[in-house]
């Protein structure tokens, strides 16, 4: 039964995942992620169902457009399997449960906020703000979390971040990347959300120095801090709990 459950979980990581695609590329403009209908950028061509299976699709189609052969971007299978591993990774640990139910919500956030970040150098206040929201309501059936933790886990976790961007004036830590923390401490509390900060710091400043020594990166070229925030919240959701007690043994 967890298998197949772990399954389905996978399946449904993957529709959602294409979801997801569509945020991450309407949400910057503006525009509606219900309709129009998704159609090739290139041509215009809109798409048809069977164009539109999560990574099957894809595969079939060798990476490019049916109708006019132009590429299709990786972003779009790498989102569909990373929500759908996620989803599995996160039903196998917890179960059929509230918890998962709100680790579900909280990773599909952090990969539009990601994923925008990434294309636009933007996380959007419109997935943000009500993230925060939907975190501290769903404190109120998660077992691990109670509304004063989540509360108290949007404050520390945005206001450390928002003293850093006051301090910096902005430079390397955004106004976006404030509203991301508070909606991470807000699922996650102040514990794992600070975590988070320190994690996504350290990937981001390995990752920063490894493409400035390779010459793919000057070192005053701003690089969006999002992704490696969203890779520190999901190590956090999964580790945090290990990760802060052997600090604390530290």
């Amino acid at each position: 039964m967890p298998y197949m459950v772990s399954l389905f979980s996978f399946i449904l990581g993957l529709v959602i995942g294409s979801f997801l695609n569509v945020c991450i590329c309407r949400l910057p403009s503006g525009g509606s992620i219900v309709n129009p209908g998704s159609s090739c950028p290139y041509c215009g061509k809109r798409l048809a169902p069977r164009d539109l299976v999560p990574v099957a699709s894809y595969l079939v189609l060798g990476g490019k457009c049916r109708y006019c052969g132009e590429p299709i971007s990786i972003q779009y299978p790498v989102v569909e399997v990373a929500t759908g591993l996620l989803y599995a990774a996160i039903v196998w640990a917890n179960g059929l449960t509230f918890e998962s139910l709100s680790l579900l919500v909280f990773v599909s956030l952090v990969i539009i906020c990601a994923g925008t970040d990434l294309n636009t150098g933007l996380i959007l206040n419109s997935v943000t703000f009500p993230g925060v929201v939907i975190g501290v309501a769903l404190s109120f059936i998660v077992p691990s979390m109670t509304p004063l933790q989540s509360l108290l886990g949007l404050l520390v976790s945005g206001g450390v971040v928002w003293i850093m961007y006051v301090v910096t004036r902005g430079r390397g830590m955004g106004g976006g990347d404030v509203k991301f923390m508070a909606m991470v401490g807000a699922f996650l509390g102040w514990d794992r959300g600070l975590l988070t900060l320190f994690l996504g710091a350290l990937i981001g400043s390995v990752v920063g120095i490894a493409r400035i020594v390779s010459g793919k990166q000057e070192r005053r070229d701003p690089i969006p801090f999002g992704p490696f925030l969203s890779i520190g919240a999901v190590i956090s959701v999964f580790f945090g709990a290990k990760l802060l007690g052997f600090l604390h043994l530290w």
